[in-house]
């Protein structure tokens, strides 16, 4: 992907070289419980599943406490090392937000930017405590989204999903949620009932997949831009795929149930996502209302 190297964003706020030291909020000791038990039995693909979860039930869990021991600041090494990565992040960002403000023009509703937060291990957000293992998230009680770069290296590594196009769409997504938000999408889902919102048809996937098909839109605008470089949508599609949630039961447990999906299967991300890269019309990823994903 193209992006202007050295960009830095005044949407950023740079935590990384924070010490935390924990502190309150979120869900307290349910969702502490609820995230390490996944945390222990599944590792970071159990914690994936169950953040959003408890993202509808109030909001993220206090994983550190007070009485937690401190996270280490990054260290020098550590920030340049990630540079790279933070001008991509920015870049994109900015970027996905200037798509959507364009969107947004000559609405009774102007597009409101979000601020994006880079931490190390955990932070204070406004939704509780959110730690490195929950993976990018987007908090609708500060408008922000969160994100310990360490979860490249895992979804490169572990998920066998590297490029900077596959960094860019989880991005896109979490803007995705910041445009639901203003819509109003996301307290409808939460004002649902839960048979509602559960399972695989379910409005919990069908809000995801939005979101992943919003992600779509902005890189239709990238390609129509000539930001796109060969091979990145593939990086983006493959990233969809192995994060989709009956790959991160298979990975996990060996076993797929629906009933328990939070995000769409594999394929319906790809699909979503390829449908807003296609059409790059919003009127296009209204998942609540197909009667198939």
């Amino acid at each position: 992907m193209r992006i202007t190297r050295g960009y830095k964003s005044g949407n950023v706020e740079d935590r990384r070289g924070q010490r935390f030291a924990g502190g309150g909020g979120g869900l307290g000791g349910g969702g502490l419980n609820l995230l390490g038990f996944l945390f222990k039995r599944f590792g970071i693909v159990g914690v994936l599943i169950g953040g959003a979860l408890l993202y509808f039930m109030g909001g993220f869990g206090d994983l550190g406490g007070s009485s937690a021991p401190a996270a280490a600041p990054s260290s020098a090494a550590d920030l340049a090392g990630e540079q790279p990565m933070v001008e991509l992040v920015s870049f994109v960002f900015d970027d996905a937000q200037r798509t959507w403000s364009e969107t947004f023009a000559g609405e009774s509703q102007p597009y409101q930017n979000a601020k994006l937060v880079l931490f190390r291990d955990r932070t204070q957000s406004g939704c509780g405590v959110g730690q490195a293992a929950m993976g990018p998230f987007y908090c609708p009680q500060d408008q922000r989204v969160y994100i310990d770069l360490s979860f490249y290296e895992e979804l490169r590594k572990r998920f066998g999903a590297p490029g900077d196009f596959a960094q860019a769409y989880v991005i896109a997504h979490e803007v995705g949620h910041h445009v639901q938000h203003l819509l109003g999408a996301d307290r409808k889902v939460r004002a649902a009932s839960e048979r509602e919102q559960a399972g695989a048809n379910g409005l919990l996937v069908r809000l995801e997949l939005q979101a992943d098909c919003y992600a779509g839109i902005w890189g239709h605008g990238t390609q129509r831009r000539d930001l796109l470089e060969a091979g990145d949508l593939e990086e983006a599609l493959r990233a969809a795929n192995v994060i989709g949630d009956d790959a991160l039961q298979k990975q996990s447990t060996g076993v797929v149930r629906p009933e328990s999906f939070t995000h769409g299967s594999s394929a319906q991300r790809a699909r979503w996502f390829k449908r807003g890269f296609e059409h790059g019309r919003p009127g296009d990823c209204d998942t609540f209302a197909a009667s198939s994903l």
